[in-house]
């Protein structure tokens, strides 16, 4: 750890913090010896202290991940709407304690009706997989119903989902998918997994990454779980949810 001198502690401080380019407020302070004056220059001793500059969280994007992965998903894009799209179907109606095929189906026919609010029809097709619903949407205006890094897409889920837990009786999980953006999109989340763990063992500073839906979320969770040298979890609320990845603490 470096060690600054001064006639003084606050004169080793500044010293200290000139050469970091730092200010006081991002360093912790270890004074090692606060000096002495002597007398007639006898006994004259230096301060001596050393400073460790304080982790500050750093936040992984998306456009930062897209730099590298760009490629991976543009071809899935048919046609993008020039600007973000506001997803506002009609208003989801309270529990109704629907069987879970009744509820499938009325959750089919809400999702038609959003595609065609969006100027994007789409067939709904319905598959289940390790007992999750695939809901697969179908349309020649791929993009739109994706939108710009897959916004427009999680805000269908995030609906249907919460359309799915108002009216089935039971607790039914489903996924809603646009070509095969969201096989795609499970390798980027494998490669942004696998960057950030790297970046948070480098600096050994924790990362927020951006909002996402819980089943991404728990994609990441998943692959980072093996990994000893990190933790993840969430914090915030829904759909505003997000992961942080950060050291693992070690006992001794």
């Amino acid at each position: 750890m470096p060690v600054y001198e001064g006639q003084t502690v606050e004169e080793a401080i500044g010293a200290g913090l000139k050469t970091l380019g730092l200010m006081k407020s991002q360093v912790t302070v270890d004074v090692l010896d606060e000096g002495k004056k002597g007398f007639l220059g006898l006994g004259k001793k230096v301060a001596r202290v050393s400073l460790e500059p304080i982790p500050t969280p750093e936040v992984t994007t998306e456009e930062e991940l897209e730099e590298v992965i760009q490629e991976d998903i543009a071809e899935d894009v048919v046609e993008v709407a020039p600007e973000p799209v506001a997803v506002t179907p009609t208003t989801v109606p309270n529990s109704e304690d629907l069987d879970d095929e009744d509820a499938l189906t009325a959750l089919a026919l809400y999702l038609t009706n959003i595609t065609n609010e969006l100027n994007a029809p789409a067939m709904v097709k319905m598959s289940r997989e390790h007992g999750t619903i695939i809901y697969q949407l179908e349309t020649q205006k791929q993009g739109i119903l994706i939108g710009k890094h897959g916004k427009t897409l999680n805000a269908l889920q995030y609906l249907a989902q919460v359309y799915i837990h108002r009216v089935a009786k039971n607790k039914l999980s489903v996924v809603v998918n646009v070509g095969n953006y969201r096989e795609k999109r499970q390798a980027i989340l494998q490669r942004l997994a696998e960057r950030t763990a790297e970046k948070v063992d480098r600096t050994g500073r924790p990362v927020f990454l951006e909002p996402m839906p819980a089943f991404e979320r728990k994609q990441i969770h998943s692959a980072l779980s093996k990994k000893d040298y990190v933790t993840t979890h969430s914090e915030g609320d829904e759909p505003y949810r997000y992961l942080v990845v950060e050291p693992a603490k070690k006992y001794f």
